[in-house]
């Protein structure tokens, strides 16, 4: 499985899974992140990537639409404030949990049309 994250989250994340080896983005880095929220879910899933975003409300409404027009992404990671704060104290909190994801899901449609909650 390959990620992108929204941005909303620190790219130091991105980099330390790339550097355990995994294929990992910010939106940031790839000048995405004045994309529209759907647009973005069409960029991550042209590459294969699951997102990981905060923004649940907005992409429950997409994911819910594209299922309806039988259309499929590549995946969607939820993370709340409440569980899984974002911030600089909680970047090796998100590197660990994400490593294990990464690892238990290895496959690049590991994560075709899932919704996972961190």
């Amino acid at each position: 499985m390959k990620l992108a994250f929204d941005h909303h989250y620190s790219t130091a994340i991105a980099t330390k899974l790339r550097e355990r080896g995994f294929d990992v983005v910010a939106a940031i880095e790839r000048g995405w992140e004045t994309e529209d929220d759907e647009a973005l879910l069409v960029l991550c899933d042209k590459e294969r990537r699951a997102l990981v975003t905060n923004n649940v409300a907005d992409f429950i409404v997409i994911a819910r639409g594209w299922a309806i027009e039988d259309r499929r992404h590549s995946g969607l990671i939820f993370t709340s404030d409440a569980s899984m704060p974002r911030g600089r104290q909680t970047i090796g909190r998100y590197v660990e949990v994400l490593e294990e994801l990464l690892r238990a899901n290895p496959g690049d449609h590991a994560f075709t049309d899932r919704i996972h909650w961190l």
